[in-house]
């Protein structure tokens, strides 16, 4: 199982940011109860979440103490009854599901009200610094991944928003684009194991890549490259909150 290798060191490199878990809160604020769904350690569940849905025995090992219940499951089975939960969560999970369709359907087969799937647009994400200039072979790895956000809007019943959601840049959560102003870290083979782009690339496509930002950062050459990012406190790399309600 994927999360069984590359989620080993979440409970390290994968922490929660407050900023974004109160984006992902607010869209779940009038939800009395929430199921959340590939739920991984529990990173963004809301207090409200009374049932976590997860895959990986490693991932589960990692969720703090007082979380939420967790079983062991995939989305495409929900081991749910059917409008048992006021919304139905997936954060940063769609991408790995065997039948997207199938895993949206269920979804809404568990929610009376809402759906709420953070994501990512790939048409976005391709223009980051790291996948443009120094890892094209991490891009395409994100654009098998990437789930296009108009087929996942397609599949969703009711009313869509797509909301955007910038990244910090002091972002304590280690995902794919959240050192977009700390280029240095993706130097560090344990913050790239946890992000899906970087560890489902073959390290040797990554390595002439991350030697040569390891260059520019030695030279100065990468900040001069992106100058225009050193002052921002937030960046749109693609990150997308998609609400539906039902």
């Amino acid at each position: 199982m994927l999360y069984d290798t590359t989620g080993k060191t979440y409970s390290r490199t994968r922490r929660p940011d407050p900023r974004i878990a109160e984006t992902i809160w607010r869209a779940l604020s009038a939800q009395l109860s929430v199921a959340n769904i590939g739920a991984g350690a529990g990173a963004y569940e809301p207090a409200q979440t009374v049932v976590a849905v997860e895959p990986s025995s490693v991932m589960i090992a990692q969720r703090p103490p007082g979380a939420a219940a967790a079983v062991r499951g995939v989305a495409e089975c929900l081991p749910v009854d059917t409008n048992a939960v006021d919304a139905a969560l997936a954060v940063l999970t769609v991408h790995h599901w065997t039948d997207l369709e199938r895993g949206i359907s269920e979804l809404v087969r568990i929610a009376r009200r809402r759906v709420v799937i953070l994501t990512w647009d790939h048409t976005v994400m391709r223009e980051f610094w790291l996948l443009r200039d120094y890892l094209p072979a991490a891009a395409a790895t994100d654009a098998r991944l990437a789930v296009p956000l108009d087929k996942l809007t397609r599949l969703l019943p009711g009313l869509v928003e797509v909301l955007p959601v910038p990244v910090p840049a002091d972002c304590t959560d280690g995902f794919g684009a959240a050192y977009w102003q700390r280029p240095h870290a993706y130097l560090d083979p344990e913050v790239r194991a946890g992000m899906s782009m970087l560890a489902l690339t073959p390290p040797r496509s990554l390595a002439a890549g991350l030697q040569c930002l390891r260059s520019d950062l030695r030279t100065g050459t990468w900040r001069t490259r992106n100058h225009g990012l050193i002052d921002r406190e937030e960046l749109d790399t693609g990150y997308r909150l998609v609400v539906a309600d039902l």
